[in-house]
């Protein structure tokens, strides 16, 4: 077991180590894999059961992301809907005793250096060589903070769900702690411990989890459109 409250390692691969952050991470991707290829697989013109909720789910993400970033970059809906369905899913996970991927720093900041990239990938395709000339802008001496401020936004980006994240966790692995120490046992389970800590997992891993989610994709959107216009 890890100290502290970092990742935990589950096996290693030869010398390579594989944490739960990891094994969390496959799990939901085999069953967002998995819900998808159900969902599509026998798609009719008439959509009934579970193809309604995907063609709502599907619409509603399209949708969103035209109204935030204009007709122009409705091609970025997937990528959005993929920050939203992977960290609302990696947030919630705790519900279930799990670890949340999301409350290691390398999920985060590995997906906050993809939106980095994907930034300025866009910048460059819709304005060329005047999306560089920009960093120059208004005067060629603030270039080297120009370019500090947009390196800070990975960072803002990675570390603000990562803070939430880990932020809750640890509250509530203290709070279990604490109520298992302090509170009497009926046939061997802590009372206030079995029951008080409902309310904050209902906070912090469904309400803020989802609610971060939803910030760190609406933000990717948003840096974006900045980029491009």
């Amino acid at each position: 077991m890890n100290e502290g409250f970092g990742p935990d390692l589950v096996f290693k691969i030869g010398n390579i180590p594989i944490t739960n952050t990891v094994t969390v991470t496959w799990l939901i991707m085999a069953i967002v894999t998995l819900v998808s290829y159900l969902a599509t697989r026998n798609l009719k013109k008439q959509p009934t059961g579970g193809q309604l909720i995907t063609e709502a789910v599907v619409s509603s993400i399209n949708n969103l992301t035209e109204q935030t970033m204009g007709d122009k970059l409705k091609g970025f809906a997937p990528y959005a809907g993929m920050l939203l369905i992977f960290i609302g899913i990696s947030n919630i996970v705790g519900l279930f005793g799990l670890r949340p991927p999301t409350a290691d720093v390398n999920t985060t900041m590995s997906m906050a250096v993809v939106t980095f990239l994907m930034i300025h990938i866009a910048g460059l395709k819709y304005n060329g060589f005047d999306y560089i000339k920009g960093f120059g802008r208004p005067f060629v001496a603030l270039l080297p903070l120009n370019i500090m401020g947009e390196l800070a936004t990975p960072i803002s980006l990675g570390f603000r769900l990562f803070g939430n994240i880990v932020g809750g966790l640890i509250i509530m692995n203290l709070l279990y702690g604490a109520l298992g120490n302090l509170t009497p046992s009926v046939i061997g389970v802590p009372i206030l411990q079995a029951g008080l800590p409902v309310l904050l997992h209902i906070y912090f891993d469904l309400f803020a989890g989802l609610l971060q989610s939803f910030i760190f994709a609406m933000l990717t959107m948003v840096f974006i459109s900045i980029a491009v216009d």
